[in-house]
């Protein structure tokens, strides 16, 4: 939010560059990971891949923009490429500026856990196991954009009290001012990569959970 043109650099900028090495290189595949950010403004759920895509931030407006990109060289160039819109990935070696990584570190010292708005906004999570086996089906077969999501809309105040009920913490939740460019909802429709690809998410929430808490208990 603080850095756009950073964001579209690092994002659209460098799938473009990618992009063209790769049909310099005679690359036979690329797989994109794309975002559940592309969706933005809901109209419904869960989202499919034909919802419409009207992203509220810039880092979902970059992510758009590189499915485009690959969508536009794979037909000028035949360069093949799969977009992945992963749904907030979480696990073991997950970046600790997200939801669940303070969350659990918060809950495991017993400190205060704030939410952003009113603790109502949903997230499908996807656990990391489940996006690398993704990865690798569509590596062998699939074109085009797929949903990878956890298939659980699950409130923020939900994670934040199930954690506390893992960790067996005294942690309370305390709320703050919403923030901008944060969607309200999301909730992957996974009926096409299941169909195509033959994926389907294997890990449930609680049980992804209490492995990321039990790998961050003995990585501190």
């Amino acid at each position: 939010m603080e850095n756009a043109l950073k964001t579209h650099e690092n994002n659209a900028t460098g799938t473009l560059t990618l992009l063209e090495c790769a049909r310099h290189a005679d690359v036979k595949k690329i797989i994109n990971a794309s975002s559940s950010s592309v969706y933005g403004k809901t109209e419904y759920l869960p989202f499919d891949e034909k919802h419409p895509a009207c992203p509220i931030s810039p880092y979902g407006v970059s992510k758009l923009l590189t499915e485009h990109y690959c969508r536009v060289y794979e037909e000028l160039y035949g360069l093949k490429s799969v977009s992945l819109r992963y749904f907030t990935v979480y696990g073991p070696n997950m970046r600790p500026d997200l939801a669940i990584s303070i969350f659990s570190r918060r809950a495991l010292i017993n400190e205060q856990i704030s939410l952003f708005g009113d603790g109502n906004k949903t997230r499908d999570f996807t656990f990391i196991e489940d996006i690398v086996n993704a990865n690798m089906l569509v590596m062998r077969k699939g074109s085009g954009i797929y949903n990878v999501g956890g298939g659980h809309n699950v409130s923020i105040r939900h994670l934040a009290e199930k954690i506390i009920e893992i960790t067996q913490s005294s942690s309370q939740i305390i709320y703050q001012e919403s923030v901008p460019g944060d969607v309200v909802h999301t909730f992957a429709n996974t009926d096409l990569i299941r169909k195509e690809v033959g994926w389907y998410p294997k890990t449930t929430l609680e049980e992804g959970l209490r492995r990321y808490i039990k790998w961050l208990s003995t990585s501190q």
